[in-house]
């Protein structure tokens, strides 16, 4: 007769305990995957209904009031609300609407984590608290349009999303020639894809999308690196030795490139969110006007918000964007 064999009871909690282990190490960092390409298609899916929405309106500017006193302090703001129940809720379906000082009754969270994961900040609630530097009085020259200092308003979409709403009633429309982004932002959207819920961090569940110009508006909704390139570079060489600003984003991953124009001054608009720029830094961006070293590029400041044109072999700074 031949001796029947099994497993003996340890043998089978030792498994179990090795399996288990396993799974305890592992799982987290698969569901942080799932979670990040869900939140990636969700963000383009929120991008592409607010673009169709927008790019439906006949003008983005001069919805609801704003005035202000002789000491420069607000005394009526309905612009942000007004532009939410008055222009967008005739193009975009939302079911819950919040005014100034009642973000949260949308799932507006009260903090959130920057893009680096360094710093939590308190959740914006107007123009200044967004990024000071919108209000730099240096952009108004030669500027048709200027930049109140907006309380935001908060809407909540049928997907779940809350979004607070930072609006320019005085924004103006493109222009080819050197100008600021400030003037030419009319809406800037942070959103939230699950509102209050975690982990209120930029770059995961948080993210913004911003339209610029009056008239034909460009809306872009970038999603930043974590971090600049390590040093400054030119936005273009013809020296193989040296590392341009476009070269420079494909070291730091395949998946990264130079924001455009535009995008380049959402993130300036978003600078605190994701800890972006010190007062005198100078970006590059990936639109070219003409080629060649002596060619010359878009460029973003982050002190006065300034969008110029520079040479592409002068030096700059780059963040990437993910395509």
């Amino acid at each position: 007769m031949k001796k029947k064999t099994g497993f003996t009871l340890a043998e089978i909690l030792i498994t179990l305990a090795i399996i288990g282990i396993v799974a305890a190490i592992t799982l987290p960092s698969l569901l942080v995957n799932v979670n990040e390409k869900a939140w990636d298609a969700q963000k383009k899916a929120l991008h592409a209904r607010l673009a169709q929405a927008i790019g439906q309106m006949n003008s983005l500017g001069g919805y609801g009031t704003y005035t202000e006193d002789e000491e420069g302090t607000a005394t009526t703001d309905t612009a942000a609300e007004s532009f939410i129940l008055d222009a967008l809720s005739k193009v975009y379906k939302i079911n819950n609407v919040c005014g100034p000082d009642k973000l949260s009754s949308c799932g507006i969270p009260s903090k959130i984590t920057t893009l680096d994961a360094v710093s939590e900040i308190t959740f914006p609630t107007k123009m200044s608290e967004l990024n000071v530097n919108l209000l730099n009085g240096n952009h108004q020259v030669n500027e048709d349009g200027d930049m109140a200092d907006t309380k935001a308003a908060a809407f909540e979409t049928v997907n779940g999303e809350s979004i607070a709403v930072f609006y320019n009633p005085l924004c103006s429309s493109d222009t080819t020639a050197v100008h600021y982004a400030q003037n030419k932002m009319c809406v800037n959207f942070v959103y939230d894809l699950n509102g209050a819920e975690g982990p209120n961090q930029v770059g995961k569940d948080v993210g913004f999308i911003t339209a610029f110009y009056n008239k034909n508006p460009a809306v872009v909704a970038p999603v930043p690196y974590n971090s600049d390139y390590a040093s400054t570079v030119k936005q273009y060489t013809e020296t193989e030795s040296e590392i341009d600003a476009p070269t420079a984003c494909k070291t730091m991953g395949e998946d990264l490139r130079l924001p455009d124009r535009d995008e380049l001054a959402s993130l300036f608009v978003n600078a605190p969110l994701i800890n972006l720029g010190e007062s005198t830094s100078y970006y590059w961006s990936g639109s070219v006007i003409s080629l060649g070293t002596s060619g010359i590029a878009w460029g973003q400041g982050f002190k006065y918000g300034n969008c110029g044109r520079g040479n592409r072999s002068a030096m700059g700074y780059v963040r990437c964007v993910r395509r």
